[in-house]
């Protein structure tokens, strides 16, 4: 039997407030586990324990001397010393920037210079003397804490073993009021220099607690936490959340890693993007594809009427007598599916992006419990999920209970709130263009209704118009073309243009196979052969066959070689950087369209 809910009220609560309370209500309970890797086993710690090295970092604080509301940054992988530093600041009324682990230095550097930081706590020396190199000044920042246990000669830098105080004596709160700003979270900036959103403690609070009232989550479940924390659907969804509910989380060692962690761990509970369910979903599909036909057929019936079985289970289908299959079909496929997610699986959202419906429909279909959420760094970031009893992967579900939501009229979904940020750090400006006078939150987002759920059907300054004036929404396109396995990763074109055009990266193991099929050497050079050509055309009508005529793609240009973060292709978070691709591949764009 499940254990008796310990949810605790968020209402006038801070973040360090919650935690206190956390600690309070279930001291011996397991808060955290990490991978110990000098030992090679999971470790927990109970909340108490927790509480004891918040408080050995909070000391350490306390010495930099630091006054109430300057700011200090993180930039680690997810990490028990990533949620001391984040307590303990917080506990002492300090800002918490959170950062990338990933990200790039110049724009590292930029963020720390743009709110003055005066603690950073990054992984190792190497990356503090990249930041030396950029332009930046950094002369406000007055230390620098890397976690690794590394001597430097500089007299602002420490390693954290000799940073942290030992345990002992007083480690004196300055607790926050929850309406005071409790972090400035940088925007991925898919679109010039990033901006710093303002969230107050009460902004994440109560989006955690409205996300709990919608899925319930109990003490007797486990998170594994691999989405970085600096994103908030992690830190509120997969943070803050669980810390209210008395759940566990474990911190997963690596996305190398997680595949392994996932059938170690065990976790009940999973937070991801859509990237993760469409590499599964690509890695059953190259399965399936080097499978004899039976099982092939085994595959897709299991599919099909697992889908059917669901839809039943919703009350939106009828049963019928092909469902007396399912158990014996579920035993076969979808178990194993399950397995190589630990097998416990009973709640994983999907945010950040949308996520394709047919890879959903499969995988939904395959017994795995995807629910789709949609929210934004601005809203804390949850603005609305789908909730277990009515869940439709094609939509993003229900606002979240206190959430308002209206429609401008070019369609734009408009959110209202205590989710609402307080605004951009430093750019009133940038904040009086997305938030009205009237408080509510310009999305940039084109939505609609369907019953109570929400649909986003395109972002407002990313509609391609035609040069025959025809609307097109490539977010869309792209969606539907990544059903497809075979595509790594896509950019629809199309701005002034008479026609659409489609700049792809192929998965190079699925390329292989196509190749051998089509009698082909799989290198770079065949990516421009008329066979491949037309066989890759074909796969991309046939994801967007359902889309109007003015709406399909007209070529194509094709690479092996990924898009990257480095590149300035990409932001942290993953999401294409339109305008650097299009700048960087002028050239390939315009063969296309001279085909």
């Amino acid at each position: 039997m499940p254990q008796t809910h310990h949810d605790i009220s968020t209402e006038n609560l801070s973040i360090p407030g919650l935690f206190q309370q956390r600690v309070l209500l279930s001291p011996d309970s397991e808060a955290y586990r990490s991978f110990d890797r000098d030992q090679n086993q999971w470790v927990g710690l109970s909340w108490q324990e927790v509480e004891q090295r918040v408080a050995r970092f909070r000391k350490s604080l306390l010495k930099e001397g630091l006054e109430k509301g300057e700011r200090i940054a993180i930039m680690l992988p997810n990490c028990l010393d990533w949620t001391c530093f984040d307590l303990a600041g917080q506990s002492l009324g300090l800002i918490i920037v959170p950062l990338f682990a990933n990200d790039r230095p110049d724009n590292v550097s930029y963020i720390l210079e743009a709110t003055a930081t005066r603690v950073f706590f990054c992984q190792n020396f190497e990356f503090y003397q990249q930041l030396m190199e950029t332009e930046e000044s950094l002369e406000q920042l007055q230390k620098v804490v890397f976690l690794a246990d590394e001597a430097t000669t500089d007299q602002r830098t420490e390693s954290l073993a000799s940073w942290l105080e030992d345990e002992g004596g007083p480690a004196p709160q300055s607790l926050p009021d929850p309406d005071e700003l409790a972090t400035i979270v940088y925007t991925s900036g898919t679109t010039g220099r990033p901006k710093g959103v303002m969230l107050s403690h009460r902004n994440i609070m109560e989006n955690a607690a409205g996300g709990l009232s919608c899925i319930s989550v109990s003490p007797d479940d486990l998170f594994l936490s691999f989405l970085p924390l600096s994103h908030m659907l992690e830190r509120t969804a997969g943070y803050y959340l669980p810390m209210i509910a008395g759940a566990t989380v474990a911190y997963a060692r690596s996305i190398q890693e997680l595949s392994e962690d996932l059938t170690t761990v065990k976790p009940t509970v999973l937070v991801a993007v859509p990237r993760i369910f469409e590499r599964l979903h690509a890695k059953i599909q190259i399965g399936v594809s080097k499978a004899s036909a039976v099982k092939q057929l085994l595959f897709k019936t299991a599919s099909r009427i697992g889908w059917q079985h669901y839809l039943c289970h919703q009350g939106r289908r009828k049963w019928n007598p092909t469902l007396l299959l399912h158990p014996l079909l579920d035993k076969l496929v979808g178990t194993k599916v399950r397995e190589k997610l630990g097998g416990r699986l009973r709640i994983v959202i999907s945010g950040g992006a949308a996520l394709s419906y047919d890879v959903a429909k499969t995988l939904i279909g395959l017994g795995l419990p995807i629910y789709q959420g949609y929210g934004l760094t601005e809203s804390s970031p949850v603005i609305s999920v789908n909730r277990v009893d009515d869940n439709r992967p094609d939509s993003v579900g229900e606002p979240l209970p206190g959430i308002k939501v209206k429609f401008s009229e070019l369609g734009e979904l408009l959110v209202h709130g205590s989710c609402v940020m307080m605004g951009y750090w430093q750019n009133e400006e940038a904040t009086r263009e997305v938030i009205d006078e009237q408080g509510w939150l310009h999305t940039g987002d084109v939505a609609e209704r369907d019953g109570a759920h929400l649909k986003i059907t395109g972002r407002l300054k990313e509609i391609l118009v035609l040069s025959n004036s025809e609307k097109v929404s490539p977010t869309d396109l792209e969606t539907a073309i990544a059903s497809d396995p075979l595509f790594e990763q896509s950019m629809v074109v199309g701005e002034g243009r008479p026609y659409l055009t489609l700049l792809a990266v192929l998965n190079p193991e699925l390329y292989q196979q196509l190749a051998a099929e089509l009698q082909i050497t799989a290198d770079d050079e065949s990516l421009h052969n008329d066979v491949v050509r037309s066989e890759i055309m074909r796969r991309v009508e046939k994801s967007l066959k359902n889309f109007p005529g003015y709406a399909w793609v007209r070529n194509v240009s094709l690479t092996l070689k990924p898009w990257t973060i480095e590149q300035g292709y990409l932001t942290p978070t993953m999401k294409l950087k339109r305008k650097n691709i299009i700048t960087n591949m002028q050239d390939e764009i315009e063969r296309m369209y001279q085909t």
